[in-house]
């Protein structure tokens, strides 16, 4: 697949409107004799952890000796890779959301990590599989985050609700009606016409039995009447239609809401607040199966390749998922990617403990289908919005 260097580069290399020029995307390069040459350029999609930050420390803590980091904060780091990769002026170094690695593989946009000097040993199978393709390791992932039920202790005493009750849909919609009809608001979720809002349907879809190989099944239809029932008898907002998953945590945060689906990463706010968190439950019982979120480390692909500083950007990898690993997982709140080193972590920050579990558990959305994911997760979303807007 890596033969194919050009293959989705050339549909794509349009995109360089969005950055507004070459410049403002790559960075990188292959190589040369000027002062850049000990430099080593790592498109980072955390903006908002600035190099004081705990990230940004943990970052230029791993640049190997004789170099220094320079980062490109992006919110969105795809196109921008897809564009610098295209004009030869990639990054040493990127970070891209983990559904996005079957495109960024089958486009030519990274290197094997194995062959690169990249260590892919010792990460916990289930977290490592969306950068495995075709048996070569493309990507690394520093940690994972998931998708849990959050719920505030005071309103669901008020409410007469038992957390430790609700094992099933119906126990969870019977416990949110109990919330609405004691004069506060049921829950709030993400239904975004974007990947964030299909991440979170698919603990829905999941726990009715659904599977992304077949994602026209009932399993489908039951988790989208079970979201849009909750928009129609307004126990969820309207707003669920567009709001992404850090707008539908300023919901549950500001408001009177009871419940709340979102991510391991909102755990230390929340265990502040005292608030509790679940796993979310299967239509039938039990624990739903959760998507595998977070991002993963990637080496970029160059025409012209600098042995040597590829060399530093696979050791600079090789310290962040490695020696400082902990380090990296504790600094972004993402758990651990190896399990050993998410037992220490769970002693540093015990507000995770409760999401060991599901970590160890979420699957990857490319993980069988690889490239086919992007059309079944387009087609998810445009069904879910056609649900929750009726």
């Amino acid at each position: 697949m890596v033969a194919k260097q050009t293959k989705a580069l050339a549909t794509l290399v349009s995109l360089v409107l969005a950055c507004g020029g070459l410049s403002a995307c790559g960075g990188g390069g292959g190589g040369g004799s000027d002062a850049h040459d000990k430099e080593l350029v790592f498109l980072d999609g955390y903006p908002e952890r600035k190099d004081d930050s705990p990230w940004g420390k943990a970052v230029q803590g791993c640049a190997p000796e004789g170099y220094t980091i320079k980062r490109q904060l992006q919110d969105e780091t795809m196109n921008p890779l897809t564009i610098a990769v295209k004009e030869n002026n990639a990054p040493d170094i990127a970070m891209i959301d983990n559904p996005s690695m079957p495109t960024a593989v089958d486009s030519g946009m990274v290197v094997d990590m194995k062959e690169a000097g990249v260590d892919t040993s010792g990460f916990d199978k289930n977290i490592a599989a969306p950068g495995i393709i075709d048996g070569k390791t493309y990507g690394v992932s520093y940690g994972v985050n998931t998708l849990g039920l959050y719920y505030k202790p005071d309103i669901l005493q008020k409410a007469g609700v038992d957390p430790a009750g609700i094992k099933d849909w119906d126990s969870l919609n019977a416990a949110i009606q109990k919330v609405v009809q004691a004069g506060f608001k049921g829950i709030s979720f993400s239904g975004i016409a974007t990947e964030e809002g299909v991440f979170q349907y698919l603990p829905w879809f999941w726990g009715a039995g659904g599977d992304l190989e077949n994602p026209d099944s009932q399993a489908a239809q039951d988790a989208r009447d079970l979201l849009s029932g909750w928009v129609k008898n307004g126990w969820a907002p309207k707003s669920s239609t567009t709001n992404n998953q850090s707008a539908a945590w300023d919901v549950f945060m500001s408001g009177e809401y009871g419940f709340a689906e979102n991510g391991s990463w909102q755990a230390e706010s929340a265990s502040k607040k005292g608030y509790g968190v679940l796993s979310i439950p299967a239509k039938n019982g039990g624990p739903a199966k959760v998507p595998a979120g977070g991002e993963f480390l990637v080496l970029p692909f160059h025409k012209k390749g600098d042995e040597t500083k590829q060399k530093a950007a696979a050791q600079f990898l090789n310290c962040l998922t490695g020696r400082d690993l902990l380090k990296a997982s504790e600094s972004t709140g993402y758990l651990a990617s190896k399990k050993a080193v998410r037992e220490q972590q769970l002693k540093d920050q015990a507000y995770l403990q409760s999401w060991d579990q599901p970590a160890a558990t979420a699957q990857g959305r490319t993980t069988r289908l690889g490239l086919k994911y992007e059309n079944v997760s387009s087609d998810l979303s445009k069904k879910l919005q056609a649900a929750l807007n009726k």
